[in-house]
């Protein structure tokens, strides 16, 4: 039975990858790899090129980036992946397409899917945030026939959306499989790390470091740069050694990204980094041994709170996300931020939280999706439409 899984973007891959083990290690499902966006760009990390190294076959590769920094590219974006999509789920036949969680290409993905009677999985339904990630997210959770979510919140959400109580199966998030696998290794190497910096100048890992990650929020993304820049001021008042990650392609991101790198290049000799793109297990390796992580990326409310890793959460854009005690929230003003920086820095580390899953999730996604091919087999040899039906994995 083949399993189309769609990977869009940097963090689709980490939110998917043991999934992908899982799908290729069951004797009854056959993995259909599609990488398209800005998984196939250079400057965005060229996701594709750790995907190829660690094994896993693509299929097709989608070019559907649409140049520029605006709603209107995004909007584009979307529209060339439904083209390019349909296309391709009308070459490959996949029995079931699984979609990741809540990044607009993914739109795309649940629309080709629907239209062409291809039952949907959507993986971290169910969830809320600040931008407009959350209408993408519930927009899909109407489209789709499976919702694997990560925790029993999620699955009261997708519920209050009409969405039967069989076709919702809390399986926990795959990428705190990869975060548990990390906690078992020590540090990352220098030499490891010095592969992957794009800017600044580096030469041994720092015992303690802090970690920026700080995206643009697509409902407020003309205030990216003020709010990058009162980032910014907390970190210079830190002084302590920084990995700074560039963003994901919202828009807003290239103010962002450009203020970013201005300050790095600006203070090259004060142990400033900036990276693009980590592999998911050595990534999460450097998030585990930071002191801090400070911006408003969805590792620090998800795999940080399994790691027990302290968080400094900026400004709006994880809103309404279910968070554990190591998360501070604070408004984008670089007081604040930095005050919650030094407090969170004092406390160290937090206990361990299995908020988003106890690192186990990849496994009970491939058997959900199994559970539910079955049934579908199974209705359509006795003529019958029965659409969204499976059993509830115990």
């Amino acid at each position: 039975m083949q399993v189309c899984v769609v990977i869009t973007a940097r963090p689709s891959y980490s939110r998917v990858k043991t999934v992908l083990d899982a799908i290729r290690s069951h004797s009854a499902l056959e993995l259909q790899l599609v990488v398209s966006g800005s998984a196939l760009e250079e400057r965005y990390g060229a996701v594709v090129s750790q995907i190829e190294k660690d094994g896993y076959p693509i299929v097709r590769k989608l070019y559907t980036l649409v140049e520029g920094d605006s709603p209107l590219m995004m909007a584009k974006t979307t529209g060339l992946s439904l083209v390019e999509l349909a296309s391709t789920f009308e070459q490959l036949s996949p029995k079931l397409v699984l979609t990741v969680a809540d990044r607009y290409e993914t739109m795309a993905t649940a629309i080709a899917a629907s239209y062409m009677n291809i039952p949907l999985a959507h993986l971290q339904g169910g969830e809320t945030t600040g931008s407009i990630d959350n209408r993408v997210r519930d927009s899909i959770t109407k489209l789709a026939d499976l919702h694997l979510v990560s925790s029993q919140a999620a699955c009261a959400k997708v519920r209050s959306l009409n969405e039967p109580a069989s076709a919702t199966i809390v399986t926990g998030c795959p990428s705190i499989d990869i975060a548990r696998k990390a906690q078992t290794h020590g540090p990352l190497s220098s030499q490891f790390i010095r592969r992957h910096v794009r800017r600044g100048e580096f030469s041994s890992l720092p015992e303690k470091y802090l970690v920026v990650m700080q995206h643009s929020d697509t409902t407020r993304h003309h205030e990216t740069k003020l709010e990058i820049l009162q980032t910014i001021g907390a970190i210079q008042s830190m002084n302590r050694p920084t990995f700074w990650f560039t963003p994901n392609v919202d828009a807003g991101s290239q103010a962002l990204f450009k203020e970013m790198e201005k300050f790095v290049y600006a203070n090259v000799k004060h142990d400033l980094w900036c990276i693009d793109n980590l592999p998911p297990g050595e990534f999460l390796r450097l998030i585990d041994h930071c002191e801090c992580l400070i911006g408003n990326s969805s590792v620090g409310i998800r795999e940080s709170a399994f790691l027990g890793v302290p968080v400094v959460n900026i400004g709006t854009r994880q809103t309404g996300r279910l968070r554990g005690s190591n998360v501070i929230d604070v408004e984008p003003d670089t007081t604040k931020i930095l005050r919650a920086i030094r407090k969170q820095v004092r406390k160290g580390r937090y206990h361990s939280d299995d908020l988003y899953g106890d690192g186990y999730s990849g496994i009970r996604v491939a058997e959900a999706i199994f559970s539910f091919l079955e049934n579908v087999l199974h209705d359509n040899s006795r003529g019958s439409n029965t659409g969204q039906s499976t059993q509830v994995l115990e």
